[in-house]
């Protein structure tokens, strides 16, 4: 029996050679040192099989992304934005006089309605007047040699020449009167039409020049409303389309009939500036108001949350065969929460609308819920999916 040199430390070792048996020591520090060292190595193996398990069990078992969706379908929903306007006046004119001098009559009351025509302001125009009394008296005078000089013309008695001197001197004179009577009328400021006069800023007996200004006159019974909006909506607007008015200080909204587009687009701000008529109720001219633009239309709509932007373009997370796929898509008009697509996605794709950052290309999601996509037909075409 061969000794164990594992548990007969004690022991000596016998080596027979030639028939001969040898006793041979046994080294007890080297025994202890390699039983260490065997049991170091097993147990780094052991560990080593066993975190290769866990491993394994981790790469194997992939836990889908709980979701929430919504079928997409085309529905009829109103296409509709919002933009800034400013109302304007019907006819809105600044009082300057035409020419320089002391004002001698003065009928702007504060606020006073006129009529067309009315007589506002008057300059001094003495200086015109008598100038036109001379032209009259050297006019006078010039009819009567033309007339002299035509009468002895018909019987030879002058000649053609001075005949046509004295018909172009009557010709001038009357010229000149002309000339005097449109400077004359220059020095009177009329209103132009119907209207509201503003605030008087002039006194009677102020000297004025053509850069003062006496006050205004509005045709404020009729309200018009100029908006722009960017050129990509363009199919919202169209001459005779009904658009709905408010203002910051009321929640009413008021109808205006668009009457008139700009043909061209701003080439600095892509914008066209389109006006409508008020067709009810009143607003101040001047006031800062929101437009809002109408057009029912079927499209497919998602909710902003599911939107993902990229640095080309837009994505959604359409699911086939329980995998996430991430699709291109062209957005269209934008509400609070929801936006248009216009295309990239097709009738009955289901569209993740929750828990978009958890999914990953190609990974497998799980439907918690289809969730029902309702658009609110509101005015202001607030659109929600609930």
């Amino acid at each position: 029996m061969i000794p164990n040199i594992y548990y007969d430390q004690d022991r000596p070792l016998n080596r027979i050679e030639n028939n001969v048996m040898y006793k041979m020591p046994v080294n007890r520090n080297f025994c202890r040192s390699y039983n260490i060292l065997s049991c170091i190595i097993i147990l780094f193996v052991m560990m080593g099989l066993l975190s290769c398990k866990r491993k394994t069990v981790n790469v194997k078992v992939k836990v889908p992304v709980t979701v929430d969706v919504i079928i997409a379908e085309k529905l009829n929903f109103p296409s509709s934005i919002e933009v800034n306007g400013v109302t304007l006046s019907e006819e809105m004119i600044e009082l300057h006089p035409e020419i320089s001098g002391r004002l001698t009559y003065l009928n702007v009351p504060d606020g006073a309605t006129v009529k067309e025509g009315t007589i506002l302001a008057k300059i001094n125009d003495a200086d015109l007047q008598a100038q036109l009394e001379q032209q009259k008296v050297q006019l006078d005078l010039a009819n009567k040699t033309e007339n002299r000089l035509k009468e002895l013309l018909a019987i030879n008695g002058v000649n053609q020449s001075d005949y046509d001197v004295a018909l172009s001197q009557v010709n001038t004179i009357n010229a000149n009167i002309k000339v005097l009577n449109a400077q004359i009328d220059k020095t009177v400021i009329r209103a132009a039409f119907n209207g509201k006069l503003g605030l008087r800023l002039v006194s009677l007996g102020a000297y004025v020049t053509p850069q003062t200004l006496i006050g205004t006159l509005e045709q404020s019974d009729k309200i018009k409303i100029d908006f722009t909006v960017p050129s990509s909506y363009e199919n919202l607007v169209s001459v005779g389309n009904t658009v709905f008015v408010q203002t910051n200080e009321s929640d009413e909204k008021q109808i205006a009939v668009i009457s008139a587009i700009e043909p061209q687009i701003n080439v600095s701000t892509r914008n066209i500036t389109v006006r409508a008529r008020l067709k009810s109720g009143t607003i101040s001219p001047g006031a800062f108001v929101k437009v809002l633009l109408n057009k029912k239309e079927a499209g497919f709509a998602v909710p902003s949350n599911a939107l993902i932007p990229d640095a080309s373009s837009n994505q959604v997370i359409v699911i086939k065969n329980m995998k996430a796929v991430f699709k291109n898509v062209e957005t269209g008009i934008r509400a609070a929460d929801v936006v248009e697509l216009l295309s990239g996605v097709n009738q009955g794709d289901t569209i993740v609308v929750s828990g978009v950052l958890f999914v990953r290309p190609n990974s497998l999601v799980k439907i918690r819920k289809i969730r029902t996509q309702v658009i609110e037909n509101t005015l202001d075409s607030n659109r929600a999916v609930k």
